[in-house]
């Protein structure tokens, strides 16, 4: 009796300690390095639960086996916190600094830049191919309505997010301008304020030019003159789908639409691009000045005028700029 009682004592000691070395073992495997030897990112899928995640990280090379991610993840009691997303680890990293990391949902951010002076239909395909982002745009944001800017996200976030937060953003600092405005600028509206500065943001790239370019259209617009910009032309072609894959005729300056501002007068109907924040101040606070003109110099930036003879010697000295090119290139 003495002895059968003895022996199970020992069985049970035996067990005990079994199930303490497993534990241990299992805590160790837990917290010490794992197996990853170069960095690797791992997308963990919504509704993936803990078994899941666990198999999914063995099979990628982060984990060496399963199971003690799960049992380390109950004791830690991270179990129901871990997160879907992308995540990106480094070599080495334990178990338990990858449960930590899902559940603090330290996810990869990535990034989409639509930059200034793009179309909606420009935006519209880069947030299409952009990887990660999920879903349809949603409703189609309006020509100049929406603020160009590098825009972070997150694996599985949705497309139509990143259009409503483009939206807000143009419409919170387009209110905070116009209040800023200069007095007496012949713009009605902030509409018509988003309208010229997308005619600023195609005319020129260069920072200090759109302050004096934003001034040349408000002196025209003042005074009663056609814009005559180019860029609207070219818009009224292409319908905002991409380049003219061609230099602009006279043709097109004389080919009537809404947007041709050779022919109209005013400005157009809606916006030709989505301007930046420079484009929308210089529109808002123009130059000082009474030029009325300007033109390309050749070389990327331009050459303003007062007076329409003036303008014409800077067009004829551009024209002969062109021309001894054209021959340095034959």
């Amino acid at each position: 009796m003495a002895s059968g009682l003895r022996s199970f004592l020992l069985l049970g000691v035996g067990l005990i300690l079994a199930g303490a070395l497993v534990l241990i073992l299992g805590w160790s495997r837990y917290t010490l390095p794992g197996p990853l030897t170069e960095p690797r990112t791992v997308i963990v899928p919504r509704g993936a639960g803990v078994a899941e995640i666990a198999r999914q990280l063995w099979r990628s090379g982060i984990i060496a086996e399963p199971y003690s991610f799960q049992f380390g993840t109950r004791v830690d009691d991270t179990a129901t916190r871990l997160r879907s997303g992308e995540y990106a680890f480094t070599p080495g990293v334990s178990p338990r600094d990858v449960a930590a990391t899902l559940a603090a949902g330290r996810s990869v951010v990535r990034r989409v830049t639509l930059a200034e002076g793009l179309t909606t239909a420009q935006m519209v395909a880069l947030l299409g191919a952009a990887e990660g982002l999920e879903g349809d745009i949603g409703d189609l944001p309006g020509e100049g309505e929406f603020l160009p800017e590098t825009y972070f996200y997150s694996w599985g976030d949705a497309r139509r997010q990143v259009v409503s937060r483009g939206r807000r953003a143009m419409s919170e600092l387009l209110a905070e301008l116009w209040a800023k405005r200069a007095p007496d600028l012949p713009l009605r509206t902030p509409a018509e304020a988003v309208t010229l500065a997308s005619i600023v943001e195609k005319e020129t790239s260069i920072a200090e030019e759109r302050p004096r370019v934003a001034a040349v259209f408000i002196n025209r617009l003042r005074a009663g003159m056609r814009l005559q910009a180019d860029p609207t032309v070219v818009y009224g072609i292409t319908q905002g789908r991409g380049a003219l894959e061609r230099p602009i005729s006279r043709a097109d300056l004389e080919t009537p639409h809404r947007w041709n501002t050779y022919v109209i007068t005013g400005l157009p109907p809606t916006p030709i691009a989505n301007p930046g924040r420079a484009s929308l101040e210089a529109v808002m606070r123009p130059a000082t000045s009474d030029e009325l003109y300007f033109v390309a110099d050749g070389s990327g930036r331009h050459v303003f005028a007062r007076t329409l003879a003036e303008h014409n010697r800077n067009v004829a000295r551009l024209r002969e700029f062109e021309r001894q090119r054209a021959e340095e290139i034959r």
